[in-house]
């Protein structure tokens, strides 16, 4: 008797440790044969299958529709896991539609649709500032790399605002981003957000600015600064952006005398946020000469 019952505790402690190792949940289910042919057999066709019938079963809809978005995703079905995502995420609590909507972002940069990142992130940002995100909670759970940790309103509206520059960046909206990025590292700063920061402003040919902006995460005064990414980020942004500053001794070699030198910086940086590209700091010369003078 003793010896049955050991048996079926050591059988017990063997399926606890298999679940742990796998991260497959219990049961026999649509849902947890999903996982455990997306997990354990590496077959995510299959697992793409089960999920779909979790979803039509009403088995764990909310985990079911995300987790075979993101296997949708990696097997480069996006567009498919975006139509999915809106004609299914009905069936979905209120308490997941935000998640959901992390999954749709990423499959839309995954599709490069500009348009719908940039209204879904306006959508996110107002409700924050209506008091409804994070289902009226100050802090949530996220997960990255396998660890939780836990998210302020704070971080994640910053987190929001630098996606939302980025993706004005992406639509050449350069004097947009600028403001939304100023704002995010008003809220919250770190080196990631400085660097889109700095590129934004190079794009709009205010180097000084954009200098000034890459040399904080450089020198290591903001938070993210000691990951080696971000650090040498801004180190290959300040080399491009020094060569494309003009050079002294080709202005030198013009014979051109220093007030005429400051006239023509003071032009440009005055020009700069009406450009999206610098123009030649030697075009058409006369007609500097000429608005200066006036």
């Amino acid at each position: 008797m003793e010896g049955s019952v050991c048996k079926k505790s050591s059988r017990g402690k063997k399926d606890d440790l298999y679940h742990v190792i796998h991260k497959v949940p219990y049961g026999d289910s649509p849902y947890v044969k999903a996982k455990h042919a997306q997990l354990v057999d590496k077959d995510p066709e299959a697992a793409i299958v089960l999920f779909w019938k979790a979803i039509n079963a009403g088995d764990k809809v909310d985990s079911a529709l995300k987790d075979m978005a993101v296997v949708m995703k990696q097997l480069d079905r996006a567009e498919e896991a975006i139509e999915a995502i809106k004609s299914f995420r009905g069936l979905c609590s209120k308490q997941s539609q935000e998640s959901l909507d992390n999954v749709l972002l990423d499959l839309y940069k995954k599709c490069g649709r500009i348009e719908e990142q940039i209204e879904l992130l306006k959508r996110k940002l107002k409700l924050i500032y209506q008091g409804e995100a994070f289902n009226g909670k100050t802090t949530r759970t996220a997960r990255s790399h396998g660890k939780k940790f836990q998210v302020s309103i704070k971080q994640e509206t910053a987190r929001l605002l630098g996606n939302l520059g980025w993706a004005y960046m992406q639509k050449g909206n350069y004097m947009m981003a600028e403001v939304v990025f100023k704002k995010a590292q008003m809220i919250d700063a770190d080196a990631n957000k400085a660097c889109n920061l700095g590129l934004c402003l190079m794009r709009q040919s205010r180097y000084e600015e954009a200098y000034y902006v890459l040399e904080e995460v450089v020198q290591g005064k903001l938070p993210g600064c000691d990951e080696i990414k971000s650090r040498t980020r801004a180190e290959e942004l300040l080399a491009e952006l020094n060569a494309n500053m003009p050079q002294p001794e080709f202005m030198d070699a013009l014979g051109l005398d220093d007030d005429f030198v400051k006239g023509i910086d003071e032009l440009l940086n005055a020009w700069s946020t009406n450009r999206q590209r610098r123009l030649p700091i030697f075009e058409e010369i006369s007609s500097f000469r000429d608005q200066l003078a006036c």
